[in-house]
């Protein structure tokens, strides 16, 4: 038996686009001469499709959906992630289902066991979990079909496993021949060589070949890898998708290929990737055609202007270079230079007058007092009233700029430059931005050497650095990334080797930036611990951190 895993980047919500692309993807895999074609977890709705599977009607386009693509479909056999309708009179009225369609009907219907509610992921909300999920037969191959999650009932968090129940092995003790497991599994900076492990390692155990179909392409702040594998009843890899495209690979159930060494890139690279594919989808998802980023001639605006590039072309990108009485002469040579080097449109729009209006208006109630970060926000609400206003005019959409570093301790201006429609570098530290900066010039110069080596400045007050406001980024990000992703407190982070006071002042300023970061922009997800859909934090609160010792 010849098997097809086709790895798509479905759109949410988009049923008649997403069944014209499983049906070219059938196609396809027909003619290379398979008998069955595998698609992703939930492929013909998009994942995560979040409260419009509470919406009966959406449910039930999609089965319709199921039902029209198995109507067309009758020589090939298909396995398709969708949702489907709980008989039951008790329990969520969903479940997170995987259809085998042949012969023009649904031969089989399967139910999703282990609903994951954590990070990004809330199923429980929304979907019953099966019951049981025993083998299905076809061409006199008995099947034991999973969907995500249910391969990963091992994982841990923190000490604590989260699942009593192996949906796999189950299915293996019930003479599964082969195993095949649908996700939608997004990406997470070095997570594939652990996904890896893992679906090998049910090969091993089980004794049988192993065969995995991910998701790829961006949906919002999520970004999927695709990746999709094949391994052998040893656990060997034999097979292997692209990754951050969609692609269709074959095998021969009957004479799998040999072991092959897994493709490895840079993390690096990988995020590099994830970003441009993040950025794309959300774009053309959400039907954008250009968009427009500030240029201050620093090293996070190059890296978003040059992902902006590769992800979109340079014709629909804009670079807006907005220089006040503050901004160096070199800033300014940099913003240029960079908008030379990609080839894009470059906008100058001096603020000083603008600037200097805002100060006549508020002299009465600005003079007297030293300056502050009042007049410094100012700033940056103009450059940011001054992006909105370009791409309202041209139906487009501003790319903020700031990193993750930065928006963790609130060191960012509302309505100014938290303005736009997406943060790409949201979930990126400073110091990874850095490593950014290199990767986009590892083939030729795009980012001027200065904008990478100079030190990091607001520009907005004489001689500013951000130093003079933050601990240095060397220090800052390790201590943003134990306490965000390992939820570590104040005395575990100072035994690493930090100041308590420093490590108190910065958990101090996470806190208190929390209503900052609920107003915004969608980020792309590349940790393990994103501000946004997977972070729940209140505003208003207590701290725990004012009686730490």
């Amino acid at each position: 038996m010849k098997i097809a895993l086709a790895q798509i980047n479905p759109t949410i919500a988009d049923f008649n686009g997403n069944l014209r692309k499983i049906e070219d993807f059938t196609t396809r895999a027909r003619s290379l001469g398979a008998h069955l074609v595998v698609f992703p977890e939930q492929a013909l709705s998009g994942y995560p499709a979040l409260d419009l599977w509470e919406d009966p009607s959406f449910v039930r386009e999609n089965a319709l959906a199921v039902k029209k693509l198995a109507e067309k479909n009758r020589e090939i056999g298909i396995i398709i992630g969708f949702s489907s309708e709980n008989k039951a009179r008790f329990g969520k009225p969903i479940h997170n289902s995987a259809a085998f369609l042949h012969q023009g009907k649904i031969k089989a219907l399967k139910h999703k066991t282990l609903l994951p509610t954590y990070d990004v992921f809330d199923e429980a909300r929304y979907f019953e979990p099966a019951k049981s999920n025993p083998p299905f037969k076809f061409k006199g191959k008995n099947i034991g079909l999973s969907i995500c999650e249910d391969a990963w009932f091992d994982e841990k968090n923190g000490s604590r496993k989260l699942y009593q129940t192996d949906p796999v092995a189950l299915q293996a003790q019930s003479f599964a021949d082969l195993l095949i497991n649908i996700s939608a599994s997004p990406f997470i900076r070095g997570k594939n060589i652990h996904r890896r492990k893992i679906m090998s390692a049910h090969a091993k155990k089980n004794k049988l070949p192993f065969f995995y179909c991910n998701m790829t392409g961006g949906n919002d702040e999520i970004v999927f890898d695709g990746r999709s594998c094949v391994f052998d009843r040893q656990g060997r890899l034999v097979k292997e998708a692209r990754a951050f495209i969609e692609d269709l690979i074959l095998v021969d159930l009957d004479n799998l290929p040999s072991a092959i060494l897994a493709e490895e890139i840079s993390e690096i690279a990988e995020i590099k990737s994830a970003l441009i594919t993040g950025i794309r989808d959300y774009l053309s998802k959400c039907k954008i055609s250009k968009v427009f980023v500030g240029l201050s001639g620093g090293i996070d605006s190059a890296v978003v202007c040059a992902l902006a590039v590769e992800s979109l072309g340079k014709e629909r990108v804009t670079g807006v270079s907005m220089p006040s009485s503050y901004s160096s002469k070199g800033s300014i040579i940099d913003a240029q230079a960079l908008a030379k080097n990609l080839g894009i449109r470059f906008l100058k729009i001096p603020i000083s007058p603008l600037h200097s209006a805002y100060q006549e208006s508020l002299k009465s109630f600005l003079s007297g007092n030293p300056a502050d970060a009042s007049e410094q926000n100012i700033q940056a609400r103009i450059r940011g009233n001054i992006l909105m206003a370009l791409a309202n005019r041209e139906g487009g959409m501003v790319l903020t700029t700031g990193n993750k570093s930065e928006l963790s301790v609130g060191y960012c201006t509302l309505y100014g430059d938290m303005s736009g429609g997406l943060a790409p570098l949201a979930d990126v530290p400073k110091e990874t931005v850095y490593e950014l900066a290199h990767e986009i010039n590892k083939n030729a110069d795009i980012i001027p050497k200065s904008s990478i080596e100079k030190a990091p400045s607001a520009e907005l007050k004489p001689n500013q650095k951000d130093e003079d406001d933050l601990p240095p980024y060397p220090a800052l990000d390790p201590i943003l990334k134990a306490h965000i992703e390992k939820k570590l407190g104040v005395d575990a982070i100072s035994k690493q080797g930090f100041s308590r006071s420093v490590v108190k002042d910065v958990l101090r300023r996470i806190e208190l930036a929390e209503y900052k970061r609920r107003q915004a922009p969608p980020s792309i997800k590349i940790s393990p611990k994103a501000f946004g859909v997977g972070r729940r934090m209140p505003i208003a609160r207590g701290s725990y951190l004012d009686d730490a010792p």
